[in-house]
């Protein structure tokens, strides 16, 4: 059973005409959607350039002309560029500082117990090492200053050692207490045996350097010739014999003095034995340095 068919479709009508509706329908005219506008891509659009009619744009003016004119630029000065790069080091070096020292402040307050106790024995440590690296410092310090008191104090000894032994071999002058004696031979009968006797007799009593008139005594000395007419190391002496000598005044005077001593042989050679005791006897006749011939120093 076939119903009744659907109305085809229906030409389209002029332009604001009515459509035609279904039988036993009324059809309200269905009102034309909005148009909206659509944007196409594309590449922008260029402003339109001046026509022919119209007048072109000014052109740029020259540099240094007018007004408008743009100014020349200002050179910079180098000194101050130095001072504003140094500034500049010196604020970022200030700033790292401060955030570092923030960000291990930050670390230790976030630290565990065993953490915080590890940085201390690892700074106890550190204090510990450069104390000891101070004390060892201080002390090769030390031994610098002694190693310079040593040398200075083995100098001295070295120069006293040098003089003594100059007063003991008779080239270095020698002033200190003493005896200055004379042996006055009238008749000319002191001869060498009493001068040896009375050396000897000296330097037993601790006599340390002496000289006869203008001869110093040293080790080699040698007093020839015979009574009257004696020398010491080649050089003659003349009566009286003046005598002087350094050491012990008591000591030496004793020993001059003693029973069968010096006093007593010059008075058996009818002669006579001043002795004056002194605490400032001078002894300044010098022996000339021998040079030794086979003797050389041992290392």
């Amino acid at each position: 059973m076939s119903g009744p068919l659907s109305p085809g479709p229906q030409p389209a009508g002029e332009p604001g005409g009515d459509l035609p509706s279904a039988p036993g329908r009324t059809t309200d005219a269905v009102p034309a959607a909005p148009v909206e506008p659509v944007s196409v891509e594309g590449p922008p659009v260029e402003a339109p350039q001046d026509g022919p009619g119209e007048d072109p744009a000014p052109a740029a003016s020259p540099p240094g002309g007018g007004a408008a004119a743009a100014r020349p630029r200002r050179r910079r000065d180098p000194l101050a560029a130095s001072l504003i790069g140094v500034l500049t080091l010196l604020l970022g070096f200030a700033f790292a500082v401060q955030v570092r020292s923030t960000d291990t402040a930050e670390q230790l307050a976030g630290a565990r117990e065993e953490d915080l106790v590890r940085i201390l024995d690892d700074v106890t440590a550190q204090e510990d090492r450069l104390r000891q690296e101070i004390a060892d410092q201080r002390v090769a310090l030390d031994s610098l200053g002694d190693s310079d008191t040593v040398a200075a104090a083995a100098l001295q000894e070295a120069q006293q050692r040098a003089e003594t032994l100059g007063i003991l071999n008779g080239t270095v002058a020698a002033r200190g207490p003493g005896l200055e004696l004379t042996i006055r031979d009238p008749l000319g009968q002191v001869d060498v045996d009493v001068v040896l006797n009375a050396i000897q007799e000296l330097r037993g009593a601790g006599a340390e350097t002496m000289q006869i008139d203008g001869v110093r005594i040293g080790v080699s000395s040698a007093v020839t010739g015979t009574a009257g007419q004696l020398a010491v190391d080649g050089q003659p002496l003349e009566a009286p014999y003046t005598v002087r000598v350094i050491g012990s005044p008591q000591d030496m005077a004793t020993a001059l003095n003693i029973p069968g001593g010096v006093a007593t042989r010059v008075s058996t050679a009818e002669g006579s034995l001043d002795v004056v005791q002194s605490t400032d006897v001078v002894v300044d006749a010098l022996r000339p340095l021998d040079e030794p011939q086979y003797a050389e120093p041992a290392d």
